[in-house]
């Protein structure tokens, strides 16, 4: 759907010679072609090149949602121009993640006065802003804003709180201590928390969990159906949590269906949350459910609960048993055709009859995995990673053959370990070491044949007679792939120190190599895919075939593959840039990554490209050739590398990327630093939030939350 103006209008064109111009296609298919432009180029510039454009330019099915997320060519003045222009025609209006553009951009958006829906997060949005924007937004029912430091609730005007009592659906980003505009907000029926709010503040002061002074306010959640918090690392973000959770606990909405709370590492239930829990059981029906480990581990919460239609479910990190997962969740099979998208990662038993005196490598109960994949027969989004799930020797029972039932699924997530090929009776597939001639060893008399002439069919046949290599051609319709170590720890945690040493692979994974990755390239409708710590990783000839057949790759994330000494598959991955012209995204993390010229000629084959990121202990780069990458690759707006050179090789380089490019990209965002380097945390607290959870921070992103929460 990429064509240029001239074509459209059927200026010269191979389209007009053969006797085919666009302006003869009906109306309904123009509108779906140019669905595809982003809505800058419609107003400001395709409209203007003839009649039959600008009368379908304005058309409502192109008006009514306007999207800048992710339109990083987008300024200030085509913003101002474009609200402007079909101000009033725009009902829903997402500017999420426009972080380049200066906070007076947002009174524009008084021009839009039939807003319903409007999304600003991650923009630069002042108290008396939010006011001002809001008092004339009397139709808004949903709204997303992210609540910084300085923020005063005591500044909204009584038209800007009549506007929020009338707002049933709020996204609020924390990064201060804050109730935000919860409490004004009385008709509530969903509510999305983001808390990254930091321990301490830039000057080295801790910081407290207790709300300012006038925040009082309670919320009022009595019409409430969805609740959602996701925390940060930090203490500030559990005692700030805690706050918005007291008014639950003392009344539980009877109209709540989906409950989640997503937070990392410890987070102890205490009394309040216990009461809250309680009330749950009993007075209300859910459809979704995420809850902290602590809150699920030991106790018989899930017994209790009671559910709906239930579409997502979350057990991350819980030491949740298989027995219970099957009697406590699936019910025996019961009413879960439904669920669409379950989160299992880092449930080390979850696929064992018990968990009591069993080890997290012992192998997996085949049953419970059957079981699971029976009753949920319409999953499109499941998560199995950071566990160890080996299969038995049983024939027919490998995860991989089971898991090939699910025909729906559109994402997927597994440990290394977990596609191994370990049937009694399948010869393991021979990786590329064995198919080299040996330099070293007996010597070979010339003129005898030494190994079956079709040693290289044979290798095929039994590559493609591998569990993983038949579960990827069953899952034909996979748009989202993650193959990720169970060991497997970045380099580059969020808040802390980086970290110097990493976990040795699991034993069962020291197979998983090449011919795993090649099975991959079956995926025609792949569009992201994530491989880490892969042992076996030698000359990486898998990335090559995935670079030719999978051509929708648009995210590919590379981390610890092959020999952590060197970078084996460097020739690979060059050769599979070469071919990857969809990528947008890249992250690399790899010791010992050397991105020279040959690496960044490779990578500028990749015209799509707009976010780079490589993250390498002891890693080297080529100034000249980053700078040269820069100027070729025009969409390129996020350049992040963590690496072993200096501090003032990395700020020299970080500079002149900045002074020579920042003025045509607005939105370029660079942040070239030490990787080892102490202050690396503070450089991070800078990255905007759409980058860092994104790309920049390694994480399992399939089922991380329930599809669709936020338009």
């Amino acid at each position: 759907f990429f064509f240029s103006l001239q074509e459209i209008v059927g200026g010269d064109s191979e389209e007009e010679n053969s006797g085919v111009n666009l302006m003869d296609f009906s109306d309904e298919i123009l509108l779906h072609i140019l669905s595809y432009v982003p809505s800058t180029d419609l107003v400001l510039n395709v409209r203007r090149t003839c009649r039959k454009l600008a009368t379908l330019c304005l058309d409502k099915s192109l008006t009514h949602t306007v999207s800048l997320q992710k339109d990083y060519k987008v300024n200030k003045d085509k913003v101002k121009q474009l609200l402007r222009d079909i101000g009033k025609e725009i009902y829903q209006l997402n500017m999420a993640g426009c972080y380049w553009l200066p906070s007076s951009t947002i009174d524009h958006v008084t021009r839009c006065k039939n807003l319903v829906k409007l999304n600003l997060s991650g923009c630069h949005v002042t108290s008396l802003r939010l006011s001002k924007m809001l008092s004339t937004l009397q139709h808004l029912r949903s709204l997303a804003i992210d609540v910084n430091p300085g923020f005063d609730a005591s500044q909204l005007s009584s038209e800007c709180k009549a506007t929020l009592s009338r707002v049933s659906e709020l996204k609020q980003t924390l990064f201060t201590p804050s109730y935000g505009v919860v409490p004004c907000c009385t008709s509530l029926e969903k509510l999305l928390l983001y808390f990254e709010i930091l321990d301490r503040s830039r000057e080295g002061f801790m910081l407290s969990g207790q709300l300012m002074v006038g925040e009082s306010n309670v919320p009022h959640y009595q019409n409430l159906r969805v609740f959602y918090a996701r925390l940060a690392p930090g203490y500030v973000n559990q005692e700030v949590v805690r706050l918005y959770l007291a008014v639950l606990s003392d009344r539980t909405p009877e109209n709540l269906h989906a409950f989640l709370i997503s937070a990392p590492g410890s987070f102890a239930e205490t009394g309040a949350t216990k009461n809250l829990l309680d009330s749950m059981a009993r007075n209300v029906r859910l459809d979704a459910l995420q809850l902290p480990k602590a809150w699920i581990n030991g106790s018989g919460l899930l017994q209790h609960l009671k559910f709906n239609n239930p579409f997502y479910f979350s057990f991350s990190r819980c030491t949740l048993s298989g027995g219970h997962l099957i009697q406590r969740v699936i019910n025996g099979g019961k009413d879960l055709k439904s669920l669409t998208s379950l989160n299992l990662s880092g449930c080390v038993h979850c696929l064992a009859p018990e968990s009591l005196f069993r080890k997290a490598e012992d192998d997996i109960d085949s049953s419970i995995l059957e079981s699971l994949v029976v009753s949920c027969c319409n999953l499109r989004h499941l998560n199995l990673s950071a566990a160890h799930h080996h299969s038995s020797e049983s024939i027919g029972n490998h995860l991989c053959q089971l898991l090939s039932r699910l025909k729906h699924l559109l994402s997927l997530a597994l440990p290394v370990c977990s596609i191994t090929n370990v049937a009694a009776n399948v010869e393991k597939p021979p990786t590329a070491s064995n198919l080299v001639p040996q330099t070293f060893g007996r010597k070979v008399r010339i003129g005898i044949q030494t190994c079956p002439r079709n040693l290289a069919e044979q290798a095929n046949q039994k590559i493609e007679s591998s569990v993983f290599w038949a579960l990827m051609g069953s899952l034909r319709f996979l748009e989202t792939l993650e193959i990720i170590g169970s060991s497997f720890s970045s380099a580059m945690p969020r808040n802390e120190p980086a970290i110097r040493n990493s976990l040795p692979p699991c034993v069962r994974a020291q197979s998983v190599g090449d011919s795993e990755v090649a099975a991959i390239s079956q995926l025609t409708y792949l569009q992201s895919l994530t491989l880490a710590q892969l042992p076996n990783i030698l000359t990486g000839s898998g990335l090559v075939s995935i670079g030719l057949q999978c051509q929708q790759l648009r995210t590919l994330s590379l981390a610890n593959l092959g020999m952590m000494g060197k970078v084996g598959y460097m020739s690979a991955l060059m050769d599979m840039l070469k071919h990857c012209k969809c990528l947008r995204d890249l992250r690399l993390e790899q010791p010992y990554f050397c991105a020279g010229a040959q690496f960044f000629q490779a990578l500028s084959h990749c015209s799509a490209l707009q976010r780079l990121c490589i993250v390498s202990r002891s890693g080297t780069l080529q100034s000249d050739a980053v700078m040269s990458f820069m100027a070729n690759c025009l969409e390129v707006i996020m350049c992040h590398m963590f690496m072993g050179e200096s501090l003032t090789a990395c700020r020299n380089l970080q500079q002149s990327i900045v002074r020579s490019f920042q003025a045509d990209r607005p939105a370029l965002n660079v942040v070239i630093f030490p990787l080892l380097h102490e202050d690396l945390t503070e450089v991070i607290r800078d990255v905007p939030m759409r980058h860092l959870d994104e790309i920049t921070l390694f994480k399992s992103r399939v089922a991380e939350e329930p599809p669709n929460l936020w338009w």
